[in-house]
Parts: C-alpha cells; sequence; structure tokens
C-alpha cells in the first residue's frame, strides 16, 4: 500500500513538473511573455440541463479570453469531486473553478487548493467554511421569495402546497427553500402539507409526487427547487397539472420554458445558467493575475410565466 502510495505522489509530481515547464515554454514563446490562463472547472453533474448550460457560458468566455478550460463532470460524488480538485492542484492550474456536489464536503479540498496558493471561484452554488476568491450565483434567496409570491398570487391567496426539495447539503436548496418559506408567511391561508427531498432529478420528482398525491390528494400548488424535480412532479399530475394543480419551478431551463409554453408549468424562476459560467470565468481569470475581485457576485432572477416566458428562449 506504501508503494502505490509512493507511485502516486511521483506520478503527481511528475504532472506537476510536465506543467511547469509547459507553462515555462508557453511563457518563452508568447510574445507578450505569456501563455494562456489554466484553469480547472468541477461540475456537480452534467446530466442536468442546467449545468450543461453553465458549462458551455463557461467554455465560451473561455474561448473569448485565450483560457485554457478542463472541465471535469462529478457525477454528483463529492469524493470524486475531491479527487478532481485535487488533481488540478497537482496540474498547476492558475485557478479553480467549483459547483460544489456538497456545499460542506467541498471545504476541505477548497482549504487545500487555496493553501498551494490557488484561488477557488465557487459557481452557482457557494463552499462552506472555506476561503473563496469569489462566489458567482443567482439571488436563490430572493427566486425562493417570487416562487412563493408567483404561486400564492396564481391560488389566489388560498390553498394547499407541497414542496419538492433539491439535495440536502446544497447551498442552493437550503436559500430557495428559506426564500419560498420567508415569501409564503405573507399568505397566511396557504398551508404547506408537505416538503420531501427529490435531488433536483426527474425521475425522482416523478416518485416523490407520486407518493406526496397518495398521502395528499387535496393539494393544490407544487414549488419544485428546479424544473428538473418540476417536471417530473407535472408527469405524476398528469391532467391536474395546469389546471386543477398549479406548479412553480427554478432554473428557467429549455424545458422548463417549453412547459411554461405548454401550460402545464405556471411559472419557472429563471436563472441564466450561461451567464453564470460566464462570469465565474472572468472572475478567476482576475483572481488567478491576483486582481481584485468581489466577493459575491449575485446574477439576477426572473419569474417567467405565459406572457413573458418569449425573453428567455435562446
Amino acid at each position: 500500500m506504501g508503494t502505490n502510495l509512493n507511485r502516486k505522489f511521483a506520478v503527481v509530481t511528475a504532472v506537476a513538473a510536465l506543467a511547469l515547464t509547459a507553462t515555462a515554454c508557453n511563457s518563452a514563446s508568447g510574445s507578450d511573455g505569456s501563455g494562456s490562463t489554466k484553469i480547472g472547472m468541477s461540475i456537480s453533474t452534467l446530466n442536468n440541463p442546467f449545468f450543461v448550460q453553465l458549462k458551455q457560458g463557461a467554455e465560451a468566455e473561455a474561448k473569448a479570453l485565450d483560457v485554457d478550460l478542463t472541465v471535469n463532470d462529478a457525477q454528483n460524488d463529492a469524493s470524486q469531486q475531491a479527487n478532481q480538485l485535487q488533481n488540478f492542484t497537482g496540474q498547476n492550474v492558475k485557478a479553480v473553478i467549483i459547483n460544489p456536489v456538497d456545499s460542506d464536503a467541498a471545504a476541505p479540498s477548497v482549504k487545500a487548493a487555496d493553501k498551494a496558493g490557488i484561488p477557488v471561484v465557487a459557481a452557482d452554488r457557494t463552499v462552506n467554511g472555506a476561503d473563496l476568491a469569489a462566489t458567482v450565483a443567482s439571488d436563490n434567496v430572493e427566486g425562493g421569495r417570487l416562487a412563493a409570491k408567483a404561486l400564492a398570487e396564481k391560488l389566489g391567496g388560498k390553498g394547499k402546497v407541497v414542496i419538492l426539495q433539491g439535495t440536502a447539503g446544497t447551498s442552493a436548496s437550503r436559500e430557495r427553500g428559506q426564500g419560498f418559506a420567508e415569501g409564503i408567511k405573507a399568505y397566511p391561508d396557504i398551508k404547506v402539507l408537505a416538503k420531501q427531498p427529490a435531488d433536483f432529478d426527474r425521475t425522482k420528482g416523478l416518485d416523490v409526487m407520486t407518493n406526496l398525491l397518495q398521502a395528499h390528494s387535496d393539494v393544490n400548488g407544487v414549488f419544485a427547487e428546479n424544473d428538473e424535480m418540476a417536471l417530473g412532479a407535472i408527469k405524476a399530475l398528469g391532467s391536474k397539472a395546469g389546471k386543477s394543480v398549479t406548479v412553480v419551478g427554478f432554473d428557467g431551463t429549455p424545458d422548463g420554458l417549453k412547459a411554461v409554453k405548454d401550460g402545464t408549468l405556471f411559472a419557472s424562476v429563471a436563472q441564466l445558467p450561461k451567464e453564470i459560467g460566464k462570469i465565474a470565468i472572468q472572475n478567476a481569470v482576475k483572481a488567478a493575475k491576483g486582481e481584485k475581485v468581489e466577493q459575491t457576485v449575485k446574477v439576477p432572477v426572473k419569474v417567467a410565466t405565459a406572457e413573458n416566458v418569449g425573453e428567455f428562449s435562446g
């Protein structure tokens, strides 16, 4: 076992040495004495259209800024993500962007990168208990409040609702839930019957909503903390969706916006994932150069309904 560890250390050392050599070559060959900035990005999952768009925004901006960007898919596995950050640290990257699987579990890896002098930018979700160069995210608390207002107004201030929660431990789920709870307080005649996690996943959203309907057949409102879960809930609701049951989602994904157009999803609190990816790259480049960056960058959210859904396409 000790031999394997030594081998691993030797490989990491060799990779770091090669990266340093490559950087030196780039510096020597570049007319302005600098090569492209090397940045590593670990995304919680690419099995979700929102994060695919976030990746696309980051890649487009990386190309525009001549950034050498490596994107890894953590596949919703916190330990896999920790390994990815460890590898980036050994590959002589100038900055790391993390979209954490778990905001708490990511802290040790972020601290290790920071200790190695590599600035870390969090995208969409923050990292708890670690120093970050910046957090670039939608205003999730405000988004939760907007979702509560949209759902309550559509229900005429009276009703029985259930909440499909995202992955436990993520700042996005916690903040959206907090915002919704704050917003719904203004409507005392709306009762929250149940809250249950469905892990931001469409299939789990279908399963959880099916179970909730068996326990609460009188439900007439649903808040899902992302569009994927909302779409799963809509499938479970069948003909009730958009008629006797009002569903509100969060993200403004292409499938979510299509459901808004079709009338099965009443509203989605639309984020701008490509913009989050783009701004994360901009901040990572600044941090890599030692320039001042804002610690918290809030990307706006807006409620997409049938009336204004055309604004969000493309």
